[in-house]
């Protein structure tokens, strides 16, 4: 899509949900993770969209696919990447090429159930950002990278602790009951 595509469709979603703000709250889609072999994990979700994950060889994985740790950051790094791309668009900047690293640093004592005082995710996580400054001041380009960084929705869920709910449900074994 083109930057004026991402303007157009930026503006139009801008001006409906202003004028139907009950419409902007919604269940986000699902993503089931089912084990298939070890620890590597096959992750399915809408539209045909799939991962697998895996762990490192170090923890009994099979280092065939990347962690899900690995996942988050790609997520964080991509989703920053995106929103200062949609600012961008729908400010009418030509910012070049846009690249965002992501970061971050773990303690495994707390995966591992080691010590229990010792997060068992990341303990921070840092967003490099390098923009082509293509006729937009430093200033500017700042003021964007913050912006896009202030309302990414996944570097928002990593920093706000948000309520996170586990429910267990039972499979009823095929073999329950006989004999």
């Amino acid at each position: 899509m083109t930057s004026i595509a991402i303007r157009e469709a930026v503006g139009k979603a801008i001006e409906y949900l202003t004028q139907h703000p009950e419409e902007a709250h919604y269940t986000d889609s699902a993503a089931t993770a089912v084990v298939t072999s070890g620890l590597a994990v096959a992750v399915t979700g809408p539209n045909g969209a799939s991962v697998t994950t895996d762990m490192p060889k170090s923890v009994g994985g099979g280092d065939a696919a990347p962690s899900p740790g690995w996942l988050l950051r790609a997520a964080q790094a991509s989703c920053l990447a995106m929103m200062i791309a949609m600012r961008a668009a729908h400010q009418g900047l030509d910012v070049g090429r846009i690249e965002v690293i992501v970061d971050s640093e773990s303690d495994d004592r707390g995966i591992l159930g080691i010590d229990e005082s010792v997060p068992a995710g990341p303990l921070r996580s840092r967003a490099r950002v390098r923009i082509e400054p293509r006729q937009v001041a430093r200033e500017e380009l700042e003021r964007l990278v913050r912006w896009a960084d202030s309302h990414c929705p996944v570097q928002d869920g990593v920093r706000r602790a948000i309520p996170c709910s586990l429910e267990i449900m039972s499979i009823p074994s095929p073999h329950r009951g006989e004999g």
